[in-house]
């Protein structure tokens, strides 16, 4: 089988793979239909190793040659002989974290905080960038009959937007700043507007995701290296500041701007993974008695919910799209447009 496997910085190569040989007795073997690449699979691309480890993972034992692919959706193919609750030619689309079911976390149902968490396609012998996956049977959400495997390869990026959106208490009426619109902004403006949001402000300085932006239905969308932004969130927001930020780029000015836009009592969700450290202002956050909270993935029984939403048409993941490819094509077609920032979300077809 063709698997896109990363091996180093600028380093992923389309291969041939051994397809998976007979699942364990708790396991799944899955055909992909469509992966998503991932802001994640972007960091490893340039600079990696970030999350794929380069020692033996203690719960999983992988290592690097990494299959890619944790954003996927597709058809459960074969089963293993302890899995009862799923049949071939079931719709799926795929949890992708992995966890021990053993640490203080797991035992608490915080599962995403594992001590030993894995993830498909980062630290997991297999990765969605293939034609078949072997994955935990618990990780497999049905496909509701009206969904289809493009959005269910959302589900998983939409679940970190979603998870953002509880963490930050966010309420209907509440008025918004999302910085960045790449995938993650826009599936966090998406889940914003699902939410209720009365008004969704977004901050992105690239001229062609601030114009895909307006084409989702945001408010008001601005060039924060153009503008002095928390100055003008607060004119728009008759000089208040809007209830809560979700910062989605991992940056320190972004992080100041966000902070500065927000109301007094707001509150900012760090959503965005920050690579490097960052200079921040706790006075400021003590003088407006802010609520800082971090997100970290999701709840591993998050993704019913958000498939829930998108049959509702509550939440129409599919409109972050902006290409689709072939799996050969990856590289030229797929992690080099999105570093040069030329798309939003990029879907690769495994057909």
């Amino acid at each position: 089988m063709k698997a896109a496997v990363w091996y180093a910085a600028h380093d992923v190569r389309v291969e041939a793979r051994t397809p998976p040989a007979q699942p364990a007795d708790d396991e799944v073997t899955v055909r992909v239909r469509w992966c998503g690449i991932c802001g994640t699979d972007i960091h490893e691309y340039r600079m990696g190793p970030q999350v794929i480890p380069v020692a033996p993972h203690p719960l999983t034992g992988a290592s690097g040659p990494q299959v890619l692919g944790h954003e996927f959706a597709g058809d459960v193919v074969e089963v293993g002989s302890g899995v009862s609750e799923w049949a071939p030619g079931d719709r799926v689309a795929v949890m992708p974290l992995i966890y021990c079911g053993r640490c203080y976390y797991c035992r608490r149902g915080q599962q995403h905080m594992c001590e030993i968490l894995a993830c498909c396609g980062l630290s997991w012998r297999w990765g969605g960038m293939a034609e078949y996956v072997i994955v935990k049977a618990y990780q497999l959400n049905r496909l509701p009959d009206n969904v289809s495997y493009e959005q269910g390869a959302l589900a998983e990026p939409a679940a970190v937007a979603c998870y953002a959106i509880e963490r930050s208490g966010m309420r209907g009426g509440d008025t918004v700043l999302v910085a960045g619109a790449g995938p993650i902004g826009c599936l966090t403006m998406l889940a914003a507007q699902a939410a209720g949001a009365a008004a969704v402000y977004v901050s992105e300085p690239a001229p062609a995701r601030r114009q895909f932006a307006e084409s989702l239905g945001a408010t008001a969308v601005f060039d924060p290296l153009a503008v002095d932004l928390p100055a003008i969130v607060h004119a728009q927001t008759g000089g208040i500041g809007v209830d809560v930020a979700f910062e989605c780029v991992g940056l320190e000015r972004s992080l100041r701007d966000c902070t500065a836009a927000l109301r007094k009592q707001g509150t900012l969700a760090q959503t965005g993974l920050f690579v490097a450290p960052a200079t921040v202002e706790p006075f400021l956050w003590s003088l407006r008695d802010l609520t800082i909270v971090g997100t970290w993935c999701y709840h591993v029984y998050d993704l019913p919910r958000v498939l829930a939403l998108v049959a509702a048409g509550k939440l129409p993941v599919e409109r972050v799209i902006t290409d689709h490819i072939g799996l050969d094509d990856v590289v030229q077609g797929g992690f080099k447009p999105l570093v040069a920032g030329k798309h939003v979300k990029i879907l690769v077809g495994v057909d």
